[in-house]
């Protein structure tokens, strides 16, 4: 978030959930249908909306970014003085993203507890699990090799935060240029196999993440099926 560009995202991508309180009401009434340019604009906020994730925004706070929204749109507060606050912003970011990563940082090495009792899991010396739910019979592929692969990566919570398999295309990327557990894991498999790894932060996207899809310090689960070593 380095310019005003990026606030007024932030400010765009809540203006459509302003609509969201008449929607608590459990009494109301249904709501109509919405019109096509609607169901675009709805869409268009909630893909905004995860630019802001970290942010982990509760109610209230909503409620007052949706006045700063009214107020930008009656006028009664510019983006030029909006802008002084961008260092105020940035700290705050900061701030929630550190607290966020704190709590997953400890729920995964709960998570990672867990599986590792579990039958089939092996852990190796950096930490990470592996359990090789279908042995392959080819070949195992070296760190520089390029690989062709199905796979589906979740959050510890079972959110689906990527899949070829639904895309219903598989991947091919060169094994050392991914995060440091597929290069690890994907080593250890043999062509035509599928294995499980659980991914601790530090050998997945550690206290960064990668926004907007995984949060800082996410431990992550990869079911993955090693298709093909790729010839060069």
């Amino acid at each position: 978030m380095k310019t005003l560009t990026a606030i007024a995202a932030i400010v765009l991508a809540l203006t459509l959930p302003a609509c969201a309180d008449a929607a608590k009401d459990k009494k109301a009434k249904t709501e109509a249908p919405l019109t096509e340019d609607q169901k675009s604009l709805y869409s268009l906020g909630v893909l905004m909306s995860q630019s802001i994730s970290t942010f982990e925004l509760t109610p209230e706070e909503v409620a007052v970014v949706q006045k700063g929204i009214a107020d930008g749109i009656s006028g009664k507060k510019s983006a030029e003085e909006a802008q002084a606050d961008v260092p105020k912003i940035q700290e705050l970011q900061r701030a929630r993203m550190a607290k966020a990563g704190e709590k997953a940082a400890a729920a995964g090495v709960a998570y990672l507890d867990g599986k590792a009792k579990e039958a089939g899991f092996t852990k190796t010396a950096s930490g990470m699990l592996i359990n090789h739910t279908t042995p392959g019979t080819g070949a195992s592929p070296k760190a520089e090799d390029e690989v062709k692969v199905h796979y589906e990566g979740r959050l510890i919570d079972g959110k689906v935060f990527d899949s070829s398999i639904k895309r219903g295309e598989p991947a091919t990327f060169p094994l050392n240029g991914v995060i440091a557990c597929w290069t690890e894991g994907v080593q250890t498999m043999k062509v035509g196999g599928k294995a499980t790894f659980v991914c601790p932060a530090n050998l997945a996207y550690g206290p960064n993440g990668s926004p907007p899809t995984i949060p800082p310090q996410a431990t992550l689960t990869f079911d993955v099926e090693l298709l093909e070593i790729v010839k060069k």
